[in-house]
């Protein structure tokens, strides 16, 4: 329970702060909240170093650090989000998603795991200072950004509305938007299931499947490059399929994902639909950015991100707290069922508001 509150700390900003930091994205200067972003970061960072150090590290100095460094990532991501639209032009967006999706799962999948456990055996006082020293490279790579960084506000200079007012308007432009709307429901349902996949399968890994850490850590790597081969992909899919069919893809994807290690205990199978799982989501992530970019008002860009990433993210946890009960009644498998059953029920919603002609007009 110790161990899994450093985690909570860590996601729970996105349940309790995105929509409020949605609104700041929409009011303040998008570059120099990243830089901000990164100072917190190399602030939280460099005081649980300077704490480790000392002999006083702690599960409470590690959660009050991943709560400081969930609100930074919020805020980091919200932020970077919008700033795309203004940076680049329509016709370049596509392309530049997916290469900012490609390096998020090359970062996120293999290089943070990887060069984390090299370096923490190597000394905690390492691995927090290469952490350390990371943010402050990303935050000097900030200075080449060139362009114009506050939105443009539609209302007149003077006519503010609150905090909670704005919100409103985020989530209302979300919700009259039928496109918008659906997608954003299936990516909660999508986001459920991927939570209830991270968190079972190391238990149905370890346990009914039998499998060694080596074998595991197939099953995980192929879930990463899935994810790259979706980013260096997206393009040529989009292409030959059209960016509906990239979308619906994930849907598929990800049923295979939970109902293959349901059915068979197989490796190979379990590491295929891994493989698909992550492929799938990263076309989703490129076509999705893509289209809340062309939709959505400039000023209103960091209260969608918000709302938008509050929705898929907020439903990691619930997905994975919920396949816990269901696993600890009726077992592993019909846990993973139930889940994508789930995504099954979203398919029809999708195939009737996703049109073709809607997706068009969305590029």
């Amino acid at each position: 329970m110790l161990v899994s509150a450093v985690s909570l700390a860590l996601t729970l900003p996105w349940l309790l702060t995105a929509l409020h930091i949605g609104v700041l994205v929409d009011r303040a200067d998008r570059r120099r909240l990243l830089w901000l972003a990164d100072g917190v970061r190399l602030l939280a960072v460099g005081t649980l170093a300077a704490l480790t150090a000392g002999g006083r590290g702690g599960i409470a100095a590690l959660v009050l650090v991943a709560l400081a460094l969930g609100v930074a990532e919020v805020v980091a991501l919200t932020a970077a989000a919008a700033l795309v639209p203004s940076l680049v032009p329509r016709a370049g967006r596509a392309r530049v998603n997916a290469w900012i999706a490609g390096a998020e799962t090359g970062a996120n999948e293999f290089g943070g795991p990887f060069l984390g456990g090299l370096l923490f055996a190597m000394g905690a006082g390492v691995a927090l200072g290469a952490a350390w020293a990371a943010y402050l490279g990303a935050t000097c790579l900030l200075v080449l950004l060139v362009g114009r960084f506050r939105a443009v506000r539609r209302d007149a200079p003077g006519d503010a509305s609150g905090v909670h007012r704005q919100i409103g308007e985020g989530l209302r432009h979300l919700w009259r938007h039928p496109l918008l709307r659906v997608m954003s429901l299936t990516l909660t349902v999508l986001c459920a299931g991927w939570g209830a996949w991270m968190a079972l399968m190391p238990l149905v890994a370890t346990g009914r499947m039998g499998l060694s850490a080596r074998e595991y850590g197939v099953v995980i790597s192929a879930l990463g490059c899935g994810g790259l081969a979706g980013a260096l992909a997206a393009g040529v899919v989009d292409r030959l399929l059209g960016r509906r069919r990239a979308l619906l893809a994930d849907l598929v994807t990800t049923f295979a994902m939970l109902a293959v290690p349901a059915l068979t205990s197989n490796l190979w199978a379990v590491a295929g639909a891994a493989f698909l799982g992550g492929l799938g989501g990263t076309l989703w992530t490129v076509n999705a950015r893509l289209i809340g970019q062309n939709l959505v008002p400039e000023d209103m860009a960091g209260r969608h991100n918000g709302a938008y990433r509050l929705l898929s993210w907020g439903a990691m946890p619930v997905g994975a707290g919920l396949v816990g009960v269901l696993a600890q009644w009726f077992g592993d498998r019909v846990a993973l069922l139930v889940f994508a059953g789930a995504v099954l029920v979203a398919v029809p919603v999708f195939l009737r508001t996703v049109t073709e002609e809607a997706v068009r007009e969305a590029g």
